[in-house]
């Protein structure tokens, strides 16, 4: 007898890729066996034994000699298919979520997918950093609003390059990284000072994670233990920009202005 809790006829499924290749095609349209045999590259006894698993399970039926999907067998594909795809994008998106995760930062789930990724690796260990640099300079003449766990050189000379370009530049940083900006990157505080279209804000709290705003662009940037930056989604999904935006906004509730802060130090 078959298990009513649906465990059986998922391990089922999932125990032979010819099994689901058999089921694709009979999702495509009625096959006879022979016609099976051909497309799926499997002999004719693996064909009907499949299909009398499948016939077992109510999943299809033979008729004028051909197998077709029942209605229940077609949302038993279209489910399996649809879960395949979630464990395809949870292995391409799965550290971007993980390291998110780790410091709560509160991404949508909706949002995985939702956009395009960009993830650095062994052989390309700046993939990320050489992204957002691209996309800082791509911003020139518009508002770019970013939130940043890190100072890094690259980003400094694309934010200066915007800020030459015409741009409004708001950044949310907190007090480690203004310390480190303040000790080695001077000539950088001092601009972010001095430039009326550049907004600082300066988090009491620690930044684990990083943001990007650029018109109807948003990013969200996750970072290792070590504060690299492993992953960037960017995406014009209004579940990505909306949440970003309003991340956004909350940081800068939480901050000061980085001439407020000077003053006071």
């Amino acid at each position: 007898m078959l298990s009513d809790d649906g465990h059986d006829g998922a391990q089922y499924l999932a125990g032979s890729p010819v099994r689901v290749a058999v089921f694709r095609t009979l999702r495509q349209e009625p096959r006879r066996p022979t016609g099976l045999t051909e497309e799926v590259d499997a002999t004719r006894t693996t064909v009907q034994r499949i299909l009398g698993g499948f016939r077992e399970r109510d999943w299809v039926v033979k008729r004028d000699a051909a197998y077709h999907v029942t209605p229940t067998g077609k949302r038993v594909h279209d489910a399996y298919e649809r879960l395949l795809d979630e464990v395809e994008r949870a292995d391409r998106y799965g550290r971007f979520a993980a390291e998110l995760e780790r410091v709560n930062a509160g991404l949508p789930a909706e949002a995985i997918g939702a956009g395009e990724l960009t993830v650095a690796t062994d052989r390309n260990p700046l993939a990320v950093v050489d992204r957002l640099t691209e996309l800082l300079r791509e911003g020139h003449g518009t508002e770019i609003r970013t939130v940043s766990p890190v100072v890094v050189q690259p980003f400094n000379r694309a934010a200066a390059a915007a800020l030459d370009a015409g741009s409004e530049v708001e950044l949310v940083i907190d007090r480690d990284v203004l310390e480190e900006s303040v000790a080695d990157f001077e000539p950088a505080t001092d601009r972010a000072l001095e430039d009326e279209d550049a907004t600082v804000y300066v988090s009491s709290e620690s930044i684990e994670y990083g943001l990007f705003e650029n018109d109807d662009v948003a990013c969200v940037v996750a970072y290792d233990r070590e504060n690299n930056p492993r992953c960037v989604l960017e995406s014009t999904d209004p579940t990505v920009t909306e949440w970003v935006d309003d991340r956004f906004e909350s940081f800068v509730d939480d901050a000061r202005r980085l001439s407020t802060v000077v003053e006071n130090a």
